[in-house]
């Protein structure tokens, strides 16, 4: 891939809050289809579940006590997908026909000649934080781009300590130490730990913006300066 095609972690928070985000999508898209035509800007689009995943897994939960983390996360895993398609839906005159649910199986996408590619969960145990990450690695993306509904990773939880310091950059050595340990189904972490460790390891960088500033997006996309957090090696 050229240096001008973008992987996007696209949150399930942003896409569907509560409700399906009819305005945000609609900006979005027309903030995504300005940077195809004028920069020729190529994108890969990963989706999260965000509520939709959370919902299933708290009513499934309601039901039935024998609900198994592996039947939390296929929901969750489904719940990506479905926003996958509405995704692809919604660009459909731009964007590769076929949702990547693999990963490791990117024939088609390096052949593709659309200007998006789109993919969604893979596997129970795996996020798509973690599914990002391999795409990222797979097809010579080192920046991943992880939109969600915070404007930055602070130290520690700005819900909790009131001192708590927002961070323009971090090392992921540092990241690792200030961020959840386990991965379980539903986890809310502005990275999970699996995906963190593989992108330290494969030198990925990941910036986190808070998707529903869109003109941000668009000074990051530009080059220009952006209010997020940067994390790297050093």
């Amino acid at each position: 891939m050229d240096k001008n095609t973008y992987i996007i972690n696209l949150g399930g928070s942003l896409i569907v809050p509560d409700d399906i985000d009819i305005d945000f999508l609609s900006k979005f898209r027309t903030l995504i289809i300005s940077q195809i035509k004028e920069r020729g800007a190529r994108f890969v689009f990963i989706t999260g579940g965000g509520k939709t995943a959370r919902h299933y897994a708290q009513a499934a939960e309601k039901i039935t006590n024998e609900v198994t983390d592996e039947d939390k996360d296929w929901l969750g895993i489904h719940a990506t997908r479905l926003n996958a398609h509405l995704i692809r839906t919604i660009f459909r005159d731009y964007a590769h026909p076929r949702i990547n649910t693999n990963p490791h199986d990117l024939e088609d996408f390096f052949q593709c000649k659309d200007p998006i590619m789109i993919a969604a969960g893979w596997r129970p145990g795996f996020s798509t934080d973690y599914d990002t990450t391999l795409l990222a690695r797979y097809l010579g993306i080192k920046k991943i781009i992880n939109l969600s509904n915070i404007d930055y990773i602070y130290d520690k939880d700005p819900k909790k300590f009131p001192d708590a310091v927002k961070l323009d950059e971090i090392s992921w050595e540092e990241f690792q130490k200030i961020n959840v340990k386990d991965w379980s189904p539903g986890l809310n972490a502005p990275f999970d730990p699996v995906a963190a460790e593989y992108a330290k390891r494969e030198d990925i960088e990941a910036v986190t913006l808070n998707g529903a500033n869109l003109e941000n997006l668009e000074a990051y996309l530009n080059g220009e300066k952006f209010e997020g957090t940067l994390i790297k090696n050093y």
